[in-house]
């Protein structure tokens, strides 16, 4: 911390208001649709009779749309609340519980990530916003919150909740003094407090590694600090390998694993091509070939070199995998709604990454064919953006209508013959049937 010090001047602080934008907009009430009269049936069909829309010819069961995202919300306003009333004991309580359960949301969110996402949201926003509202050298309002959190560690030295909270919060911090820009245009100002606050997450988590080795928690906060922008001490790949194996049933940390291994961030073409043999051969016993497909899941939708490199067989071969081996609803609709929108993700102009991205699109239809059971909007939604962590969604439920509307469409395509022949395409637990009309 008095390295961090050191790099800002100390001068008094304008107050700052924050913008009321961020309040998520409250969705309009729709209105009934009016039901038809009934009339008298008559064997002639009356002339001006207007025949149903394929849309109104597909039904397919769309469980509680927003599920998901209000569950991580709750979790998040779970760790925010107790930070809040400065309870850190029942923080600490709630998450060593979710991280030795290894309990995840249906979407394979790990819950005691979502809990201390909540526990630091305060500081880290502030502090965003003191970077780019306020001038740089205005020390006290860049370094109060975290400060506060290191006073709140020197009472916890001992427990490895609080390490970790406090850890990610600097790793944020640090990301936020990086920002979105050209990492040769950086500020040196803005460089050297990243590169100050990730040497202090290193510092808080250190200790913990060893003394707590099956912690999905301590490992995913490796991850985040090796991860780092500046980083050039190594270990991105062993932090992964442990968190992966730690819970082999969650898929997000392989592929975010093969995001940072693209040229851009930590690694290269080869590297990418060789973990993810790795990590399909490591969890092949809960993914069969799908280890080697979600670690490429992410980096060939934005890279078209890596898309262009990879073995598109072996890709596919994953993606029947993994519903062979997790054939629910959730994992349907995610990639169905990643083939489906496959071929809108990359820069165009590469014919190879074009031709596999095509071919990784037709695999839309037997997807749905042979696993689609029910709707999940949400993931359509979030796949029409390319799974963009960054999103800002301020009406969850109209999010949710543009997914369920890209989903129709998608679904009214693939059954147009059978809709065309006047059949109705009715999802069952079975997957689709097609039934007279």
């Amino acid at each position: 911390m008095r390295h961090l010090k050191n790099l800002f001047k100390r001068k008094s602080v304008p107050t700052l208001l924050l913008d009321s934008d961020d309040l998520g907009q409250t969705p309009r009430k729709q209105e009934p649709r009016p039901q038809p009269q009934k009339t008298a049936q008559t064997a002639v069909p009356r002339p001006d009779a207007v025949p149903p829309s394929p849309h109104e010819m597909l039904s397919i069961d769309c469980p509680d749309p927003t599920a998901e995202d209000r569950l991580c919300d709750e979790n998040h306003q779970l760790g925010q609340d107790l930070v809040r009333q400065e309870n850190w004991a029942a923080l600490s309580k709630v998450i060593r519980a979710a991280d030795a359960d290894s309990t995840l949301t249906p979407g394979s969110m790990p819950v005691a990530e979502l809990i201390a996402y909540g526990a630091r949201a305060d500081v880290v926003m502030a502090t965003e916003h003191a970077i780019e509202d306020v001038d740089s050298g205005f020390a006290k309002a860049l370094l109060s919150g975290i400060e506060d959190f290191e006073h709140v560690l020197d009472e916890h030295r001992d427990d490895y909740v609080v390490a970790c909270v406090v850890a990610q919060a600097h790793i944020d911090i640090g990301w936020a003094w990086r920002g979105k820009g050209e990492s040769n245009v950086l500020p040196q100002r803005n460089r050297d407090a990243c590169i100050a606050h990730f040497e202090r997450a290193g510092e808080i988590i250190a200790p913990f590694i060893a003394q707590h080795p099956t912690s999905a928690l301590v490992a995913a906060t490796c991850c985040a600090h090796a991860s780092g922008p500046f980083n050039h001490q190594g270990g991105l790949r062993e932090s992964y390998e442990k968190l992966i194996m730690l819970n082999p049933l969650n898929p997000r940390p392989m592929r975010a694993l093969g995001n940072h291994l693209l040229p851009r961030h930590h690694g290269g073409y080869s590297e990418l091509e060789l973990e993810a043999r790795r990590t399909a051969a490591r969890v092949q016993n809960v993914w069969g070939a799908g280890g080697y497909t979600w670690v490429m899941f992410d980096a060939i939708c934005s890279d078209d070199t890596a898309c262009a490199n990879l073995d598109v067989d072996y890709f596919i071969d994953g993606l029947r995998d993994i519903l062979a081996h997790h054939s629910t609803a959730y994992f349907a609709n995610l990639l169905a709604a990643y083939c489906a929108n496959m071929t809108s993700f990359g820069g165009g102009g590469n014919e190879r990454a074009d031709s596999i991205r095509a071919r990784i699109g037709a695999c839309t239809e037997w997807i749905i064919r042979a696993h689609l059971t029910e709707l999940h909007p949400m993931i359509w939604a979030h796949a029409a953006h390319g799974f963009d962590n960054n999103l800002r969604i301020r009406s969850p439920h109209k999010f949710a209508a543009s997914g369920r509307e890209d989903a129709m469409q998608v679904m009214t395509s693939l059954f147009r013959s059978e809709l065309a022949s006047g059949q109705r395409i009715v999802f069952t637990s079975k997957g689709p049937q097609a039934t007279p009309a």
